[in-house]
C-alpha cells in the first residue's frame, strides 16, 4: 500500500496541497514532514489514534496554528500561516469539534451569521438553499441552538459554514459525542451528499469504518507522520485497520 502522498494524482485538479508540514505547540513538533493532497470534489478522511496530530493538522491548514516548516497551498495560492479569517475568505470553511455554533442564538440567527459574504438581498435565498440539504433544521429555525440535540447541533454547524459557499469544507470530528445511529446518519446521509453539490470535504474522524465508507481517499497519521496514503476502500479492506491504527473496537 502506498505511503507517500506527494506523488498522488489529484482528481479534478488540486484543491489543497500540504507539503512537508511541521507544526507543534512548543519545542517538540506534533507533526513532522506531513504531506497530503485533496482533489477537487473529493471526500478525504484523516484517521489515526488519539494524539496522532489529526486536529493539529486541520488547525495548521485553517490558520489557527502557524507551521514552523512546510507549505499549505489552496486553490493554487499559498495560505501557509495565513490568518483564519483570510483562510475563510480564500474559500475554506472550518467546523471545529467544539464551540461550533452560538448556543444563545436561534438556528436562523446562526445561519445568518454564516452569510457574511452574501449580499443582504440574497441571504434568505442562500439559507433556504442550505436548508434543503438539512431539512430537519427547517422547522427549528426559531429554536435556540442550545436546545438542539447533538446531531441537530452538528448539522447546524455544518450548514452555517456552507451558507458562505466554501469550496473546501474541513470538519474536525463531526461525530464526536453523537450516538452511533446519529453518527452513521450524519456521515452517510449528509457529509457524503455534499460531494454531489460540488463541495470538497476533508475531515478527521474516529469512527474509522463509517469514515472510510464515504471517503474517496484516506490518510492515516501515526505519531505525527503519514503512515498510510491510499484509496479509502483499500484501507477499509485491511483486516488490521482496527488493531493497527484505531484500536480493536474500530469495527464496533
Amino acid at each position: 500500500m502506498p505511503t507517500s502522498s506527494a506523488d498522488r494524482e489529484l482528481p479534478g485538479g488540486a484543491c489543497l496541497t500540504v507539503t512537508d508540514l511541521t507544526v507543534g505547540y512548543g519545542p517538540a513538533p506534533v507533526l513532522s514532514g506531513v504531506s497530503m493532497g485533496v482533489g477537487s470534489g473529493e471526500i478525504v478522511c484523516v484517521l489515526g489514534p488519539n494524539g496522532a496530530g489529526k486536529s493539529t493538522l486541520l488547525k495548521a491548514i485553517t490558520g489557527i496554528l502557524s507551521p514552523t516548516a512546510g507549505t499549505v497551498i489552496a486553490f493554487g495560492s499559498d495560505i501557509t500561516g495565513m490568518r483564519g479569517d483570510l483562510v475563510a475568505r480564500a474559500g475554506i470553511g472550518y467546523v471545529p469539534q467544539v464551540r461550533d455554533v452560538w448556543g444563545p442564538l436561534t438556528v436562523q440567527e446562526n445561519l445568518e451569521l454564516g452569510a457574511y459574504r452574501e449580499r443582504k438581498d440574497r441571504v434568505g435565498e442562500r439559507i433556504r438553499e442550505v436548508l434543503t440539504m438539512f431539512p430537519v433544521l427547517a422547522p427549528l429555525r426559531r429554536q435556540k441552538a442550545s436546545n438542539l440535540s447533538g446531531g441537530q447541533r452538528k448539522m447546524l454547524a455544518i450548514a452555517r459554514v456552507l451558507v458562505a459557499r466554501p469550496r473546501l469544507l474541513i470538519l474536525d470530528e463531526p461525530t464526536a459525542n453523537l450516538a452511533p445511529n446519529t453518527a452513521h446518519e450524519l456521515l452517510g446521509s449528509y457529509v457524503r451528499s455534499l460531494a454531489t453539490t460540488g463541495t470538497t470535504v476533508l475531515f478527521v474522524e474516529q469512527r474509522a469504518v463509517d469514515a472510510l465508507s464515504i471517503s474517496d481517499w484516506a490518510y492515516v497519521l501515526v505519531n505525527g507522520r503519514v503512515q498510510v496514503s491510499s484509496p479509502a476502500d483499500a484501507v477499509l479492506a485491511r483486516e488490521d485497520v482496527g488493531a493497527m491504527f484505531l484500536g480493536a473496537t474500530a469495527r464496533a
